[in-house]
């Protein structure tokens, strides 16, 4: 889950449970207030009522208004508890009601009310006084003024998530360019890390930290760049010395058998390290960006003719080779080209069997080698890593990792599969 997509839900949740609850809050304080009121009112009326009796030693007359109701009952004296309550009452109709009647067929209704319970003595005897107020318009007021306040915070959500949205990708939006460039940042290229220009200081210092740490890096790739450079070249000189050396040992005297295979061994050793040094050379290039010539390529013509130079060893192994060639063109270095197809050549027959099978087509898209062998199934992660290899191989390990080099160079993908007992490399153009 991104970091907005988080702060957002969390945001969103945390702001819808304030407001429902400020909501209920508010519910709760618009009700006691509107009640209160209520209650004033009704102490009113029962202040008329006592100051009536007080003035008239009799109990005032009965008028049912259309919102309030007076009830005069006997009673015993001091049997009566003042209080206030929520209560409902039937509600006549009145000459503006005569539509209502007609609808519902009815003398009237029963609607909420709030009542006060009061005592007062008149003409000698004590009786219970009962005041009713409708409060239905107080329950509309209050499911109006409810209703409001929740279409404002559903419309203050709305806007807080529309803000949010679109403010917190603005905000963001260094750390991207960050990440962007993060993604497209290469050691072997020359390009520094662009400067943000941001006025938020934490993103401000990543970037700062960011391009040190790059730059950094690639004074350190540089420098170990510089020093396998040097190394290579440092090591053509010893390797063609002893193979000098080799060569004027072997013509000054006859060896016997057991000095023989050393010097073979030697030459095989001195050979290896010659081809070690070589592949390190030209990893470097193809890093470095060194060959950059490109041409035109027939590449069906280039298969055919690297299939002719291993027509030999073919031969030898006994080994079934099938093409399916079509033309295809790519703009690339000519030694490059010709590497690639070398390296996934030879692989296809080193890695073969006597009698075994070598399948090569080559089409508008891919161009894939495909071969049988003892060996396993490979691991595709680390097969094109530097110089790993099978246990029985006599290769540098460096031939796949110089393919992948190559490929990616060209914006090519070269990719593994096993299936059966066919080994495939696969270059996607």
């Amino acid at each position: 889950m991104k970091l907005t997509t988080r702060y957002n839900y969390v945001n969103l949740i945390t702001t819808v449970i304030v407001s429902l609850i400020t909501a209920l809050i508010y519910y709760q304080a618009i009700s006691w207030i509107l009640t209160y009121q209520k209650d004033k009112d009704l102490k009113v009326e029962e202040q008329e009522t006592f100051e009536y009796v007080e003035q008239n030693h009799r109990l005032p007359p009965v008028f049912d208004t259309r919102d309030q109701q007076t009830i005069f009952l006997e009673a015993s004296p001091g049997t009566i508890k003042r209080k206030f309550f929520d209560t409902t009452y039937f509600k006549k109709w009145d000459k503006d009601d005569v539509k209502k009647i007609k609808r519902h067929h009815s003398k009237g209704r029963y609607e909420p009310g709030r009542g006060l319970v009061t005592a007062v003595a008149a003409g000698g005897k004590y009786y219970k006084v009962l005041i009713i107020e409708s409060t239905v318009e107080t329950d509309d007021l209050i499911q109006l003024i409810f209703s409001i306040t929740i279409g404002v915070i559903l419309l203050l959500l709305l806007v807080l998530l529309v803000a949010n949205r679109l403010i917190l990708h603005r905000l963001w939006q260094p750390f991207y360019n960050i990440m962007k460039e993060l993604r497209l940042f290469r050691l072997a290229d020359n390009r520094d890390l662009p400067k943000l220009d941001t006025n938020i200081d934490e993103f401000t210092e990543l970037n700062a930290a960011v391009a040190d740490m790059a730059g950094r890096a690639k004074l350190d790739y540089k420098d170990l760049k510089i020093f396998t450079e040097n190394a290579s070249h440092e090591l053509l000189t010893p390797i063609a010395v002893i193979n000098s050396k080799l060569d004027s040992l072997i013509q000054t005297e006859n060896f016997n058998e057991r000095q023989s295979k050393l010097l073979t061994d030697l030459y095989g050793a001195v050979s290896r390290l010659n081809r070690l040094n070589q592949s390190l050379l030209l990893l470097a290039k193809i890093e470095n960006k060194l060959l950059h010539e490109q041409v035109k390529i027939n590449l069906k013509a280039l298969v055919e003719e690297k299939i002719n130079q291993f027509e030999e060893i073919l031969q030898e192994k006994k080994i079934t080779l099938k093409t399916i060639l079509n033309e295809k063109e790519i703009y690339a270095n000519e030694y490059l080209a010709d590497v690639l197809l070398n390296n996934l050549v030879n692989n296809a027959i080193r890695h073969n069997y006597n009698s075994g099978e070598i399948v090569i087509e080559l089409n508008d898209d891919k161009l894939v080698a495909q071969n049988t062998g003892n060996e396993p199934e490979l691991d595709s992660e680390r097969i094109f890593t530097r110089f790993h290899k099978s246990s029985g191989s006599e290769g540098t390990g460096l031939g796949l990792t110089i393919s992948k080099q190559i490929c990616e160079s060209y914006n090519f993908t070269l990719t593994y599969t096993f299936s059966g007992i066919y080994h495939t490399f696969t270059v996607q153009f």
